[in-house]
């Protein structure tokens, strides 16, 4: 049930769905005649959509997420690398077969490094569709496919295709895996979701050392207009602002033990 109502709720609260249904009442005010509520609806879609678009109030919101959790030194060894999903482009790959990646497809590539370096750890690769609506192959059927092409021998990888959603990737990788005391796994996945895999990971019992990658601002973006593209910059917002409410979601929920986790606890 919490899936559903979180892709449910994500969908109407997103920053550009939510100025297009701003808009949309404030139309069906306007021809109703309530004009205050046409007013009301339209400024407020319009603040939403420059903010997001015009600003860098999508960075400066990344940027604590980012930084919350610094990639610590390599350890000497390791045992596992876990990879969480979220890195291709599902729907193409279904369609195609092949492995195209998105804007978190660092994530992947991180992974096939990491695995060329420490070339007797397994990697287990956490990622069904995550998707309500949309069908698309998991990445954890697609992987492999990439992953044998970066030079990862099948034996090594261990694939959990079932999980829609972080609190998915780390109960069932954490079933799959069954980590055994003084292990040493690396978990990789966007540093602005760090906190929150990392937090999910902890209380499901897979003691893990956190590999941010993926990051999407430089941290020095500050306050100012027109510091990206307005395409790249809505993107950020809506990464951000999405983050934060999972966060606050799984807080609330009692998913997670504390509404912005720290490294220690």
């Amino acid at each position: 049930m919490f899936f559903y109502l979180s892709k449910i709720f994500w969908f109407f609260i997103q920053p550009l769905n939510l100025a297009i249904f701003l808009l949309l009442a404030g139309l069906l005010a306007a021809m109703i005649g309530r004009r205050r509520f046409a007013v009301t609806g339209s400024a407020v879609a319009f603040l939403i959509l420059a903010l997001a678009a015009w600003t860098s109030l999508g960075a400066m919101m990344l940027t604590p997420l980012e930084q919350r959790f610094p990639r610590p030194p390599l350890p000497a060894k390791v045992d596992g690398i876990v990879v969480l999903g979220g890195g291709f482009e599902g729907a193409i790959n279904l369609a195609r077969g092949g492995y195209e990646l998105n804007a978190g497809g660092d994530r992947m590539v991180e992974a096939a490094v990491l695995a060329r370096r420490f070339p007797e750890a397994k990697v287990v690769v956490s990622g069904g569709n995550g998707e309500l609506f949309l069908d698309g192959e998991g990445d954890a059927t697609t992987a492999p496919r990439l992953l044998g092409a970066l030079g990862v021998a099948p034996e090594r990888l261990i694939l959990e295709s079932k999980s829609r959603n972080t609190y998915e990737n780390a109960v069932f990788t954490k079933a799959l895996v069954t980590p055994k005391p003084g292990e040493t796994w690396l978990l990789v996945t966007s540093a602005f979701h760090m906190p929150r895999a990392k937090a999910l990971f902890d209380k499901a019992g897979f003691p893990t050392v956190p590999w941010p990658v993926d990051y999407r601002t430089s941290g020095k973006e500050g306050i100012g207009l027109f510091r990206d593209n307005p395409a790249d910059s809505l993107q950020a917002t809506t990464t951000a602002t999405r983050e934060w409410i999972g966060l606050v979601a799984y807080w609330l929920s009692g998913r997670i033990d504390r509404p912005f986790p720290a490294p220690g606890g």
